[in-house]
């Protein structure tokens, strides 16, 4: 089992920057896929970007690709979220994923992990 603590999250205005983190437990974190997901009142958790293990290849919803950039080091076991150009539709709580299996459904699904973090949130003002 893995644990998952997210942190970064807050206020901020629209046009702006901030930076999500998601600290995680385990000695495998190298070997796990890490998703960020977002819930707004109202709607369905949604994919936001993800990132592979050890070769760390990204993907990104469409409606953040250009503006956010999922990172991770493994030496810290953190997985970060950098979103910039931030916009009201971002707001939202921001959960951090894992993934320990080497193979599963589509990293854009949240049935793909298998460990969730508690959330964090990110409140846009315009």
């Amino acid at each position: 089992q893995v644990q998952l603590v997210e942190s970064g999250g807050g206020l901020v205005q629209a046009g702006g920057s901030v930076r999500l983190s998601c600290a995680a437990s385990g000695r495998t974190f190298t070997n796990y896929a890490m998703g960020w997901f977002r819930q707004a009142p109202g709607k369905e958790r949604e994919f936001v970007a993800a990132i592979r293990g050890s070769a760390g290849d990204t993907f990104y919803a469409s409606s953040v690709k250009g503006r956010f950039t999922i990172s991770r080091d493994n030496a810290k076991n953190t997985v970060y979220l950098q979103m910039n150009s931030l916009k009201p539709d971002d707001a939202a709580v921001y959960y951090c994923a894992a993934r320990s299996s080497a193979y599963g459904p589509a990293l854009s699904s949240t049935t793909s992990y298998d460990n969730w973090g508690q959330g964090t949130q990110v409140t846009v003002s315009s």
